[in-house]
């Protein structure tokens, strides 16, 4: 059987280390927006935030990680927490006023110049479009479920870590153009995340439906395992399908029943625009969609 090297206690710890870190920043950001009233960004916000940071350890550090080896049900339990459920929850909870007066001030001083040049703004540009967005998350999906991609993820730390890593950096690509933190962000028509999101069933589906009803183990390192939870090897295995084909389907379901229901609202909240500069570099701030005022 192939030894599972890649989960420790080590890994584990400094990992939850990191989350616990990234929470306390955030919290301690929240509350400073709060006190100082800007926009009074949402409670709901931090608690989705929050969550999502959650579902990010139980994925990568919790004890649900060391079983990914033995079940792949489990791989399956990590791979939607990473790309599904934990992505949309952390952008969510970054509105674009706590990240513009809080999160980011320090940092965008610090490095906000090269950030800023066109280079990096056209390579920003390219990989947000949503078209290669889906693309990096439809890739992500398929290419780590090829049998020998997915042994070596077994075999190696390092790649254990980047199947991982990609998992949950192509689940935010592919949920930005959906949550849209940055409200300016948007390359396409509204009503084209509906497509967006359809579209994105059909690689799930596809692999769903291969585990489901594939009349053999397609990961032979599940053979050897010894059976978890009364399930053979070849039930696990469409267990680990069904439950991908369900979970996505769900939140893909719920997600275009959200963005539909924000299409048809007559009343839509005003979009705050982080304050910029025109052309002879005098600071604007939007109140709104139809009025700018020079500070």
């Amino acid at each position: 059987m192939t030894s599972h090297i890649h989960h420790s206690a080590s890994e584990s710890f400094w990992v939850s280390t990191a989350l616990i870190v990234v929470a306390f920043v955030y919290l301690r950001s929240w509350v400073r927006a709060r006190r100082q009233d800007y926009g009074s960004v949402e409670g709901w916000r931090a608690g989705g935030f929050l969550w999502g940071l959650l579902f990010t350890w139980m994925a990568t550090a919790s004890p649900l990680a060391a079983l990914d080896h033995e079940m792949l049900t489990a791989h399956m339990v990590q791979h939607l927490l990473l790309m599904t459920l934990a992505p949309p929850l952390i952008l969510f909870g970054l509105p674009q006023k706590l990240l513009a007066h809080h999160l980011l001030p320090r940092f965008s001083q610090a490095v906000g110049r090269p950030l800023r040049s066109e280079p990096v703004q056209q390579f920003v540009d390219v990989v947000t479009h949503p078209a290669i967005c889906w693309l990096a998350a439809a890739g992500a999906l398929v290419v780590w479920h090829i049998p020998s991609v997915f042994m070596l993820g077994l075999r190696s730390q390092v790649w254990h870590g980047a199947e991982q890593t990609s998992f949950l950096a192509t689940g935010l690509l592919f949920w930005s153009p959906v949550v849209r933190p940055w409200q300016n962000s948007l390359k396409w028509p509204e009503a084209s995340i509906l497509l967006y999101l359809f579209l994105a069933t059909l690689p799930c589906d596809i692999l769903s439906g291969f585990l489901v009803f594939c009349d053999r183990v397609v990961y032979p390192v599940f053979l050897t395992s010894p059976p978890s939870f009364g399930f053979s090897a070849l039930e696990d295995q469409q267990c680990a399908g069904a439950l991908l084909w369900t979970c996505v389907t769900v939140v893909y379901l719920v997600a275009g029943a959200v963005f539909t229901a924000r299409l048809l609202s007559p009343h839509r909240s005003e979009e705050f625009v982080i304050p910029q500069s025109d052309a002879r570099g005098i600071p604007l701030r939007h109140t709104n969609a139809h009025r700018m005022e020079v500070v």
